[in-house]
């Protein structure tokens, strides 16, 4: 320590030059992009994709994987698609935004896949990030919107001329992004991880089950269902029984005689379709939905799943059902051929791909 002491009192300029080093030292970004990405190979399909969505529930590694986890990456790795996953998130969590778009960025142009695509979950993504990868890199770019239904007017309409391409679940947004001179808008819908939500052939365990959180109206419809002695049970987060893993949900949706889907939008009073409404007769399980008039696009109402209009309705129905085991278990098995038959993600993104190459 004296050593040091005195070679500083003969060289004072050393030391200013090392103090002043320290201070501007920053992290170079380029030196994370191994740590940031997960890779998985295929020579099965042709286009190599670059997703960007995160991999936690709501960002929460608490709440487990995120419903784009389960159903967009385990889909595009399963269908034999080569996958970049990149959780922005998670990477902001750590580094802060500015140097999470930095990695995003840096990734991106060493991996050069032939679309980058996104579902946002807020203004995670900057504005210039965007142009600079669709623009100076000339990369293609999509983006999923999950919610138009109620974030058109926040937040998809700011977000979506910073994209080549976007997709929308919802009809009446479609129309609107033409009306903002936004064109390269795809129509596609929900649908079901078929490598993922099985049949299991289960015994039945529920009567009556939900699985999702307790906003809206949701926690009024249980409690009538309740006060009508109808046994129903809850699970996810908010509800007392957790949230579950998606292995114990499916096991849920199997050994419930009716899974309840309470449609409603997050936000707003629209019954919106849901993943739910083919996840449940994608593992050949008994549904009871939310009416929605863009459901007969889809299903057959009646002969493929049953759909309920208001809470006397869902009552008189739930009834009905759990009465009538036959025609239950009918409509259930149309239910399940229908899906795989034509609502799968693998089947949608092979329909979005065409779309843009």
């Amino acid at each position: 320590m004296i050593e040091r002491i005195k070679l500083a009192i003969k060289n004072p300029k050393r030391v200013i030059y090392r103090c002043k080093e320290r201070l501007i030292k920053r992290l170079n970004e380029e030196s994370l992009i191994d740590e940031s990405i997960r890779y998985f190979s295929s020579n099965k399909k042709e286009i190599r994709i670059f997703l960007v969505n995160p991999k936690y529930d709501y960002g929460d590694r608490t709440r487990g994987l995120s419903f784009e986890e389960n159903n967009f990456l385990h889909t595009l790795i399963h269908s034999g698609y080569e996958v970049i996953a990149f959780d922005p998130l998670s990477t902001m969590k750590k580094y802060g935004k500015r140097i999470m778009n930095r990695i995003l960025i840096e990734n991106i142009y060493r991996w050069s896949p032939d679309i980058v695509f996104f579902v946002l979950f807020k203004d995670e993504i900057e504005f210039d990030t965007l142009l600079e990868i669709r623009d100076n890199m000339e990369m293609k770019t999509l983006n999923w919107f999950c919610d138009d239904h109620w974030r058109f007017d926040t937040f998809s309409k700011f977000y979506a001329p910073y994209f080549s391409y976007i997709v929308t679940t919802y009809k009446e947004a479609a129309k609107r992004y033409k009306e903002i001179k936004y064109e390269n808008v795809i129509f596609s819908q929900w649908a079901c991880n078929h490598f993922l939500y099985r049949k299991l052939n289960l015994p039945y365990k529920y009567d009556v089950s939900f699985v999702g959180q307790p906003h809206g109206d949701r926690p009024k419809i249980i409690k009538n269902l309740i006060k009508y002695r109808i046994n129903v049970e809850c699970f996810g987060f908010g509800w007392p029984k957790g949230r579950v893993s998606t292995y114990e949900m499916i096991k849920i949706f199997n050994q419930s005689k009716i899974n309840l889907n309470l449609s409603n939008a997050s936000r707003g009073q629209i019954n919106q379709i849901k993943g739910r409404d083919f996840e449940i007769p994608g593992c050949g399980s008994f549904m009871i939905t939310g009416f929605n008039e863009a459901l007969k696009e889809f299903f057959e109402i009646g002969k493929e799943v049953v759909v309920y209009t208001d809470i006397e309705d869902l009552i008189e129905k739930i009834r009905y059902f759990l009465k009538n085991d036959e025609e239950r278990e009918r409509i259930k098995e149309e239910g399940y051929r229908r899906v795989l038959k034509e609502h799968t993600y693998e089947n949608r993104f092979e329909k979005i791909f065409e779309a843009i190459f």
